[in-house]
């Protein structure tokens, strides 16, 4: 998300990492015939992972809550780009208590896939803030159920197949449900091999959130397992693998892999920012999709060419990740505390917007999700 305000680099790569991420996920069932109309327009609606290529998709700039979605802003973004969009990120936030209705009918009637950041965070959304009152410990003593369940019953009255990335980054110091709010790396007592508090706390609460979810009958509902590419700290207790859920509760693999953010003389080269990472989350589990859930760059000349990152970064992508069926580029510009600004736009510059504009109409880039029943 654009609010981060770190950036850490890990050089750490366990044995293995390589291997694990040689599958191609299954491309999803096909649709079957049958000879009943009727029967196939009840059968739920299921997104298929394209066999070749990725979804091409997007957050664009909506707003300093992240959730102002307007046909608008996507149709101009189309426009910049030449490329219409298979997926469409947003938030949803608790401290609203609200469903984002308005939102997803927009994404919908547009015709993309909409990814949901639903984030346990209450107003004034500011980081680096201690837990607030949608703490880990309160969801878990159910004082949060009622609104988990209304969310739930809401989404499986859309209908239409969503992304849901929860608890989004938990690996960083800069959201409030970080498990290094929750005892970080202090062992659970008693555990072999050793367990963390912290990534404990959240992955019990992961699981307590998507279960309640489920019960509702929302299963149109695929979810997102969302750590960032470096952890903050960087210590073992607090790497990705210590945070998963387990395979039933998780859809698709996901990532933050951002290239440089923020002012300063030193650049954040592509190698150091996805390779390692993807390797790392891909050995979690051996066949589940994986989608770039947030990437992009700043625009900051005197460090780097933006231009040269998104043209190796696109390219890369259709090469070297098989595993890789879609990406939400992080279209946004906003001011940091120093009264500089930071700039991912795809059109920060001329330059830029080329090399995007080239790298996406690259047919490997699909501009609508696909669906069997």
């Amino acid at each position: 998300m654009s609010m981060k305000s770190y950036v850490f680099l890990l050089f750490f790569l366990a044995p293995g990492f390589f291997a694990a991420c040689t599958r191609t996920p299954d491309p999803g069932t096909p649709a079957r015939p049958d000879d009943s109309a009727s029967n196939a327009q009840a059968a739920p609606k299921r997104l298929v992972v394209p066999q070749r290529g990725a979804y091409a998709g997007a957050y664009i700039d909506f707003g300093a809550t992240e959730d102002d979605v307007t046909l608008e802003a996507i149709e101009h973004f189309d426009k910049l780009t030449g490329k219409k969009q298979a997926v469409i990120g947003f938030s949803s936030y608790w401290g609203k208590q609200s469903f984002p209705a308005e939102q997803l009918r927009i994404v919908s009637a547009y015709g993309a896939l909409p990814l949901i950041y639903w984030n346990p965070w209450d107003y004034p959304f500011k980081q680096e803030n201690e837990p607030d009152k949608f703490g880990l410990r309160d969801i878990l003593a159910g004082k949060w159920d009622a609104y988990i369940d209304s969310w739930g019953r809401q989404a499986k009255e859309f209908g239409e197949p969503m992304l849901v990335s929860w608890g989004l980054e938990m690996n960083g110091i800069w959201f409030p449900w970080g498990g290094f709010f929750y005892g970080g790396g202090i062992p659970v007592e008693g555990t072999k091999p050793v367990l963390y508090q912290g990534p404990e706390t959240f992955k019990k609460t992961y699981r307590y959130v998507v279960d309640r979810v489920r019960k509702t009958g929302a299963s149109n509902i695929l979810w997102v397992f969302h750590p960032n590419n470096t952890s903050a700290p960087d210590e073992p207790w607090n790497r990705m693998a210590n945070y998963w859920p387990g395979a039933d509760y998780v859809d698709w693999l996901g990532l933050s892999a951002y290239g440089k953010q923020y002012p300063g003389p030193d650049w954040t080269p592509f190698e150091i920012v996805l390779p390692k990472f993807y390797q790392e989350i891909c050995t979690l589990d051996p066949d589940k999709p994986f989608i770039l859930a947030e990437w992009g760059v700043g625009e900051f000349p005197n460090a780097g060419s933006k231009a040269a990152y998104i043209e190796e970064a696109l390219r890369r992508y259709r090469t070297e990740f098989p595993r890789l069926k879609a990406s939400v580029f992080w279209h946004e510009r906003w001011q940091n505390g120093d009264l500089s600004y930071s700039n991912l736009r795809v059109n920060s510059s001329p330059e830029a917007l080329a090399a995007y504009r080239t790298g996406i109409a690259d047919e490997f880039w699909l501009e609508r999700p696909q669906y069997t029943h």
